[in-house]
């Protein structure tokens, strides 16, 4: 089965990859000739999955799917969230983003954190969405140098390392993206 995959982010198609296997053929926008950036107005990852599934599903007429991924800090009542791409600005930079969740976090003893994932699969013009959780804590300062996004200040419930520290194979038996995946594969295998 052949799916577009509304994403211009090559570190979650490598992970979705390496989840799905052979049994799927993703296809990127990229490999799609498609060179948009999908916007995500919204203040639910669930409407800027959608939002994003939608445009792609009327631009290529094609099954696909997108998602939309938020860290969801307690302590800063659930920032970044929806915004967690452009916590520190427009601009999307990693490095600024953690920055900022770290200054925030500063002298913060409830470090209890998540990574929630809400996928918008459009097959046969019809929408499903699935949703992966990731339980953790937020760390005191960057470790590792694996991964992308936060994951150098991100360790999973159950770990001993961050994110950043992990291998794809290792991440994917904690990640919410991977959860919100295999949910979406035992979907397609019923269907």
């Amino acid at each position: 089965m052949e799916l577009v995959f509304a994403t211009n982010n090559d570190n979650k198609v490598k992970e979705i990859r390496a989840v799905l296997g052979d049994e799927f053929e993703i296809i990127t926008l990229k490999e799609s000739g498609i060179d948009i950036d999908i916007p995500e107005p919204h203040d639910t990852l669930e409407e800027n999955a959608r939002e994003k599934s939608t445009v792609i599903f009327k631009m290529t007429g094609k099954s696909c799917f997108s998602e939309d991924t938020g860290l969801e800090i307690d302590a800063l009542n659930g920032e970044p969230g929806v915004l967690s791409a452009r916590y520190a600005g427009e601009q999307k930079e990693s490095a600024d983003n953690i920055k900022k969740v770290l200054a925030n976090m500063q002298g913060v003893t409830n470090r209890q954190a998540r990574f929630r994932t809400v996928i918008s699969l459009i097959l046969n013009g019809e929408e499903h969405q699935f949703e992966g959780i990731c339980e953790g804590e937020i760390l005191d300062s960057t470790t590792g140098g694996k991964g992308f996004g936060y994951d150098p200040i991100f360790k999973p419930t159950g770990a001993d390392r961050s994110f950043a520290q992990m291998e794809t194979h290792e991440k994917n038996g904690y990640s919410h993206r991977a959860k919100a995946f295999r949910k979406l594969v035992a979907f397609l295998q019923a269907h």
